[in-house]
C-alpha cells in the first residue's frame, strides 16, 4: 500500500525553446503550381476534360505525323520536272513536290505581271511592310506621321507603281456625261478636258467629304466641317494630280495581275475601306435624322442579304451594261468596290454592337463636361466601342482575307487562282502536285490570318485597362 505521506520527487519544468533565426520560406507543393497545376485545371480537372484531352491527343497522333512525313520526311526538294516527283522514278514513297512550288513561285507571287517590271511590285511589298511594321509597334514614336504616310501617301504611290499612273481624268466625270473634248480640238481639247474634269472631280469628291464631315460634326460643327473640307480639298488636288502625272512607267493592265499581289490588293483595300465606312454606317443607323437612318438601314440590310459571289458577278458582268458607252471601269476596280461595300455592311453591324454596349452614363458624362455630339462620339463613345469589338472587327478582317479567293469566279486570278492555273502545266503533273500546291497556299493563308489574330489579342490585352493593377 502506497504511503501518501511520503515526499514526492520534484519535477523540473521544461525550458521553452525559442529559435533566434528566421527560416527560409518553403516552396508551395508541386501539385499547386507550375505545369502540374495548369494541367490539373485545363486538362484533367474533370471527367469531360479528361475525355477531351485524350481525344485531342489521339487527333494530334493521327494527323500531325502523317503531315510531317508528307511535307518534310518524304518530300522532294530538288528537280526540274514531274519525273522528280514520281515514286516509280525514285523507287521510294514520294511526299510533297516542292520543286513544283519553286518553279511556279513567280507566278504565285506576281501572276502574269511582266518580268521586267516586277521590281515595282517588290517596291510596293517592301514599302508597305516598312510603313506597317512601325505602325504596329506601340513603343515607336511618330505614330500620326506614320499613319498619314501609310493610309494617305502609300496608296497613291502603290497605285502609280502598279499601274503606271496616268489615270486619264477626262474619263472620270466627263465620261459619265458622254463628253469627249478630244473631238473638239485635238490635243488642245484633251488638255482642256483634263482640267475641266480635274476641277469637276475635285469639287465632287470635296462635296462628299463636306457632307460626311458635317454629319459627324453635328449641327454646331460647321467650322470644323469647313476646316475638314479645306483639308480634303488640298489632299484631293494633290492626289488627283499625282495619279495622272506621266511617270514614264509602262502601263500594266490589271488583267495581268495575279497571285499574292491580287490577294493583298483586294484584302488590304477591303480592310482599310470597310472600317471607316462601317463606322459611318453604324453611326448613320443610330442617327436621329430619319432619312439618314433609313438609308443606312437599307444599305446595310441589302448588302448583308446578298451573297458575295452575287455581288462579284453583278459588279463584273452586269454593271458595265448600266454605264454610258464611252465610260468604262476596270474589272479589278469593280471587284474592289463590291468587296469593300460588302465588308462595310458587315463591319457596320459589328461597330453598332459596340456602340450599344456603351453605358448611358458615358454619354451623360461627356455632355456634363460640355462636349457637343460630334466630339462626344469621337473622343468618348467611339473609342470605347471599338475597344469592345476588337475581336469582331478582326474576325471580319480574317474572313475578308479568306473571301478574296471568290474572285476566281469572275476570272480574277488571286493566289488560289494562280495555283489552280499552275496545276494545268503538264510538265509538273504528278500524284502529289495538287496536295503540295494547296498545302502551300494553306500555309500562306494561315500565316496572315494567324498573325492578325495574335496581334488583335495583344492589342485587346493592352487596351484592357480595367484589368491592370
Amino acid at each position: 500500500m502506497t504511503d501518501i505521506s511520503a515526499p514526492r520527487p520534484s519535477i523540473t519544468p521544461a525550458t521553452p525553446f525559442v529559435s533566434t533565426a528566421f527560416h527560409e520560406p518553403q516552396p508551395a507543393p508541386v501539385s499547386t503550381r507550375g505545369p502540374i497545376l495548369w494541367a490539373r485545371q485545363h486538362l484533367f480537372g474533370s471527367v469531360p476534360q479528361v475525355l477531351l484531352t485524350l481525344f485531342g491527343i489521339w487527333l494530334v497522333y493521327v494527323t500531325v505525323p502523317p503531315l510531317i512525313k508528307f511535307f518534310l520526311i518524304d518530300a522532294v526538294w530538288t528537280g526540274t520536272n514531274r519525273d522528280a516527283c514520281l515514286a516509280e522514278k525514285l523507287g521510294r514513297p514520294v511526299g510533297a513536290c516542292w520543286p513544283f512550288i519553286w518553279a511556279k513561285l513567280d507566278q504565285l507571287i506576281y501572276g502574269f505581271y511582266p518580268a521586267s517590271e516586277r521590281w515595282r511590285v517588290n517596291v510596293v511589298y517592301w514599302l508597305g511592310a516598312l510603313l506597317l511594321l512601325p505602325l504596329l509597334i506601340q513603343s515607336l514614336p511618330y505614330k500620326r506621321l506614320n499613319a498619314i504616310a501609310f493610309f494617305g501617301v502609300y496608296p497613291v504611290v502603290a497605285f502609280v507603281l502598279l499601274t503606271g499612273g496616268n489615270l486619264d481624268l477626262q474619263r472620270f466625270v466627263l465620261g459619265w456625261l458622254g463628253v469627249d473634248f478630244s473631238t473638239i480640238g485635238g490635243a488642245q481639247g484633251l488638255r482642256i478636258g483634263f482640267w475641266v474634269d480635274y476641277v469637276l472631280s475635285t469639287v465632287l469628291l470635296t462635296a462628299i467629304a463636306f457632307g460626311i464631315s458635317r454629319f459627324l460634326a453635328g449641327p454646331e460643327g460647321g467650322r470644323s466641317a469647313a476646316q475638314t473640307t479645306l483639308s480634303v480639298l488640298g489632299v484631293l488636288a494633290v492626289v488627283l494630280l499625282a495619279v495622272d502625272i506621266d511617270t514614264g512607267l509602262p502601263q500594266v493592265e490589271t488583267r495581268l495581275w495575279g497571285g499574292l499581289l491580287v490577294t493583298l490588293v483586294i484584302a488590304v483595300t477591303g480592310i482599310t475601306v470597310s472600317l471607316p465606312f462601317g463606322i459611318l454606317l453604324a453611326l448613320g443607323r443610330r442617327s436621329k435624322l430619319q432619312l439618314v437612318k433609313w438609308l443606312c438601314i437599307i444599305f446595310i440590310e441589302f448588302w448583308r442579304g446578298v451573297p458575295l459571289i452575287t455581288v462579284l458577278f453583278f459588279a463584273t458582268y452586269m454593271l458595265p451594261l448600266f454605264l454610258p458607252g464611252r465610260f468604262t471601269i476596270d474589272g479589278l476596280l469593280r471587284a474592289l468596290v463590291g468587296v469593300a461595300l460588302f465588308a462595310s455592311a458587315y463591319m457596320a453591324e459589328v461597330v453598332r454592337g459596340g456602340l450599344q454596349a456603351i453605358p448611358k452614363g458615358q454619354y451623360e458624362g461627356a455632355m456634363a463636361v460640355g462636349l457637343r455630339s460630334g466630339l462626344m462620339m469621337r473622343l468618348v463613345v467611339l473609342p470605347q466601342a471599338l475597344k469592345l469589338v476588337i475581336p469582331g472587327i478582326v474576325n471580319n478582317f480574317i474572313g475578308l482575307f479568306k473571301d478574296t479567293t471568290l474572285v476566281l469566279i469572275v476570272s480574277i486570278f488571286d493566289l488560289l487562282g494562280s495555283m489552280r492555273a499552275a496545276f494545268t502545266d503538264p510538265n509538273w503533273a504528278s500524284p502529289t502536285t495538287l496536295f503540295t500546291g494547296f498545302g502551300f497556299a494553306g500555309i500562306i493563308y494561315f500565316v496572315f490570318c494567324f498573325g492578325m489574330s495574335r496581334y488583335s489579342m495583344a492589342l485587346e490585352k493592352r487596351l484592357d485597362r480595367a484589368q491592370r493593377h
